[in-house]
């Protein structure tokens, strides 16, 4: 299940494209406001030839629409489903990416990593399981600042039905099958009122939690918001996505398990509990049929592919150390590791 680095809008914690686009004052000169006027027809696409965003954010904001158009709903979209494949809409796509996947590819691996992938996926894991502001939550957090992070957040399970499908694209065998059945549990095993997508909108509304427009998140968050989209919109970094989808399902039972003993100790209604009580008891089991079905089968069988995995569990995991350290008020950053 996921914290929040999404393939697709959802209803609660996700843009539109046209959100993502305007959601704050876009400078004239910025990317996504230049891309924004192109899929709106009112700037011609060959404005964007060699144009470079004004800073990270905007990198970000002009990759999440980029993203959108490869991912969100068509009613969403209306005709700017278009613009998908246009050459100079790739074009941006592309050099955007190629400057992040530098910056990820420059963040070193721990050198006390295991060779084999398993261990090595576990160890990262391990590394920051549990963040200190789970922990936060838990223990201090009041009912008011539990719902502003669980709407920056986005709770573990926007997007990543869509994720798995994407990521199951042109596999076979094990982990072919263990993939299908991690998306089948995020279907609720075929019954309507367990998918999880719909137990996230039930929690949502009994907490209040609402979408965080893009204005008022930091950076970080937006990075984690677009990475499940670098990885779902380009084939190539298929092993990556298997890794990181791996660490996110071995991360989130543990952190569910936190913000569930926050809901005891705020008297969260009861239409909040079973998304987090579903995550807090399925995920470890579904982290280790992961490692086990997928990724030792994967490396046995394309052993070039095992460190790539590796590698996209060590970005994910470095996108969200940004996103806890940037996201966590100061209360959360001062309470005990």
């Amino acid at each position: 299940m996921t914290t929040t680095d999404l393939v697709r809008p959802t209803a609660v914690t996700q843009p539109t494209v046209a959100q993502s686009l305007h959601a704050r004052p876009l400078a004239a000169q910025s990317l996504a406001g230049r891309l924004g006027d192109v899929l709106a027809g009112s700037r011609h696409p060959d404005e964007l030839a060699a144009a470079e965003p004004v800073d990270r954010r905007d990198r970000y904001e002009t990759l999440i629409a980029v993203y959108a158009l490869h991912t969100a709903p068509l009613e969403e979209l209306g005709d700017t489903a278009r613009w998908q494949h246009h050459p100079a809409v790739a074009a941006v796509k592309q050099r955007l990416e190629a400057q992040w996947l530098a910056e990820l590819d420059a963040i070193p691996l721990p050198a006390d990593l295991p060779a084999d992938p398993v261990s090595a996926m576990r160890a990262i894991a391990a590394r920051n399981r549990l963040p200190r502001t789970y922990r936060w939550l838990a223990k201090q957090a009041s009912m008011d600042e539990l719902v502003a992070f669980l709407s920056l957040e986005g709770g573990p399970d926007g997007g990543f039905d869509d994720l798995v499908a994407a990521c199951q694209i042109g596999l076979a065998g094990p982990a072919k099958l263990e993939l299908a059945t991690n998306y089948w549990d995020e279907m609720g095993d075929g019954d309507g009122d367990a998918v999880h997508t719909v137990l996230h909108q039930r929690m949502a509304a009994a907490l209040g939690v609402t979408a965080m427009p893009l204005d008022l998140q930091p950076e970080e968050a937006l990075a984690r918001t677009a990475f499940g989209g670098l990885l779902a919109t380009n084939r190539w970094l298929q092993p990556e996505m298997i890794g990181a989808l791996g660490l996110i399902e071995l991360q989130a039972g543990p952190r569910c398990r936190l913000v569930l003993q926050a809901f005891d100790r705020l008297g969260a209604p009861a239409e909040a509990y079973p998304f987090y009580e579903v995550h807090a008891e399925v995920d470890p089991r579904h982290g280790k049929d992961w490692l086990d079905n997928a990724v030792t089968p994967i490396a046995a069988e394309r052993p070039e592919w095992a460190q790539r995995m590796v590698r996209g569990a060590w970005w994910r995991d470095a996108v969200n150390a940004d996103f806890f350290a940037a996201a966590s008020p100061p209360s959360a950053r001062r309470s005990a590791a």
